[in-house]
């Protein structure tokens, strides 16, 4: 994590937690109940945002805590789940001693890591042993919705298409866990939606971090790439998928 990481999400978070927060939750739920968080887990969520996951294991009764290389993220999630341990962090460098934490996610957040070996056994390293590591980010670019429009921007700009990476791919959060020496309990593949109700919030979404000639330019190629998920009301409905993953610490 660099002060640049700070500064990046940090300009982003508003907006981000504003059209982006609860897309994971299909997600987080899944994990959820596949880890068994029930009413006193300790749960950390690294990475965790704007709060979403902190607020469903308060609302089970579970012991909450979060880390996260924004400070404006942090905040944000301060003020949706208030009774959880936050600090600020990141995945390679977790700021908290071993065996502190029954369950441990990361959604859509440990590809960040320069290292995701490294990454995945900090996480290991806070769990008790035998307890549970989860962790979950979008599927392969060919599930997504989203892809046809990334496509066509990407095309617009004489650019490829970002290649997916190892963790999208089906069997690649199931390898970074054979690698790390943990045992897989369960993974699955989710559908996660995201609507937008109108024009501006689609290209403000999709658009995210420009500045305003950027989403301009840009947005005629949005919206006609975006044609086909268009509702009978205006806005934009778009089918998308996350992976997750659970395994086992040694025991």
């Amino acid at each position: 994590m660099t002060d640049d990481d700070d500064e990046v999400w940090s300009a982003v978070a508003a907006e981000w937690a504003e059209l982006w927060g609860d897309f994971a939750d299909s997600a987080r739920r899944a994990v959820i109940a596949a880890a068994g968080v029930s009413t006193g887990s300790r749960v950390l969520d690294v990475g965790c945002g704007s709060g979403e996951l902190l607020a469903m294991v308060d609302a089970l009764g579970a012991v909450g805590s979060g880390t996260d290389p924004s400070r404006r993220m942090l905040a944000i999630a301060r003020a949706r789940a208030p009774r959880a341990d936050l600090r600020h962090g990141c995945a390679e460098s977790l700021p908290w001693p071993a065996h502190a934490f029954d369950v441990v996610t990361a959604f859509n957040s440990l590809q960040f890591a320069e290292d995701t070996d490294e990454a995945l056994a900090e996480l290991a390293r806070v769990v008790v042993p035998g307890g549970l590591v989860a962790v979950s980010n979008w599927a392969e670019r060919e599930l997504n919705d989203l892809d046809t429009i990334e496509t066509a921007l990407a095309d617009a700009a004489g650019d490829e298409p970002r290649p997916d990476g190892d963790l999208r791919v089906a069997g690649g959060l199931e390898r970074l866990f054979a690698d790390g020496g943990l045992e897989l309990e369960r993974s699955a593949l989710v559908t996660v939606p995201w609507e937008a109700p109108d024009d501006d919030t689609l290209v403000r979404g999709v658009l995210l971090g420009e500045d305003r000639d950027g989403m301009e330019r840009a947005r005629a190629t949005v919206l006609a790439a975006a044609a086909p998920f268009r509702t009978g009301d205006g806005g934009y409905h778009l089918s998308n998928a996350f992976r997750y993953a659970v395994a086992r610490t040694a025991g």
